[in-house]
């Protein structure tokens, strides 16, 4: 097995999503092309098509919210809960860690959970907007990353290797809470001082006229960031979001990229995409 021993002092943060479409073979070869060669890296990972399948199967279909200020999100009782941490911790970090191990890199699957990597405030309840009415749902089991502790990553990236990880946080009080994966890697990306942060999904970037891919946006200047929301579909709006945390935090440059074939770390980090810079 390979260990690497990775030189740049400060590492790149990459996220990919889970919808349809993505090439998780592609991302890991990629990633383990690059990390032999000595870049270093921290790869966070989504699952929420897989998730979805499987909820279905098991017969608690996912409910999806819409929130006063226009973002969707999944609504996360217990039930559901489970069926993410059996989703993201295991078949979705399990499957990408093997997939690395394969290509010789010694990976270690984590989930925000463990070492409280990820920690945030429980929240019990949400507000939302159904049929035109605002109202409250109790039971719910999310939060927001607030804070990121980064010993255990520091101690594996030190140790050469290559950690893997996945939603959910623990909340303050040690209970598992459901984070939005794009928003959770720019907060770790600000707390490691990351080069780059790479969200990574099933489109080429921040399309002006969604879906026409021929209608991507390069280029967005740092400061302005939050004024490109108006352009950003469903899950886009969290990434869009997230980037201009980062950004606000300090990391230099953020990349909206494919991760649907070819080298898609390779080409983000290139400039493919749109760069948020």
């Amino acid at each position: 097995m390979t260990q690497a021993a990775p030189t740049a002092t400060h590492p790149t943060i990459i996220k990919v999503g889970g919808s349809a479409g993505i090439d998780y073979d592609a991302v890991c070869a990629d990633i383990a092309a690059l990390w032999k060669a000595g870049q270093r890296l921290v790869l966070v990972h989504g699952g929420s098509g897989e998730t979805n399948r499987v909820a279905e199967a098991l017969g608690h279909p996912p409910r999806f919210v819409t929130s006063p200020s226009g973002y969707t999100s999944r609504f996360t009782d217990r039930e559901t809960l489970e069926i993410f941490e059996m989703v993201y911790c295991g078949k979705m970090n399990k499957g990408i860690v093997e997939r690395l191990q394969r290509l010789g890199v010694n990976a270690v699957g984590l989930s925000g959970l463990d070492g409280r990597i990820f920690e945030g405030r429980h929240k019990d309840s949400v507000r939302i907007v159904e049929n035109g009415k605002t109202k409250v749902l109790r039971g719910d089991h999310t939060g927001t990353v607030e804070r990121v502790n980064t010993a255990l990553i520091d101690l594996l990236l030190g140790a050469g290797y290559l950690p893997v990880l996945t939603p959910p946080a623990s909340s303050y009080d040690g209970v598992a809470i459901n984070v939005d994966g794009d928003r959770a890697a720019a907060a770790l990306a600000v707390a490691m001082h990351a080069d780059a942060l790479l969200l990574l999904s099933n489109v080429p970037g921040l399309l002006r006229n969604y879906p026409d891919e021929s209608s991507l946006i390069t280029h967005i200047p740092a400061a302005d960031v939050e004024q490109y929301l108006e352009f950003a579909q469903d899950r886009m709006k969290k990434k869009v979001l997230g980037a201009a945390e980062a950004v606000a935090g300090g990391v230099k440059r953020v990349i909206f990229g494919d991760a649907r074939a070819g080298q898609p770390v390779s080409a983000a980090l290139g400039g493919a995409g749109t760069v948020v810079s």
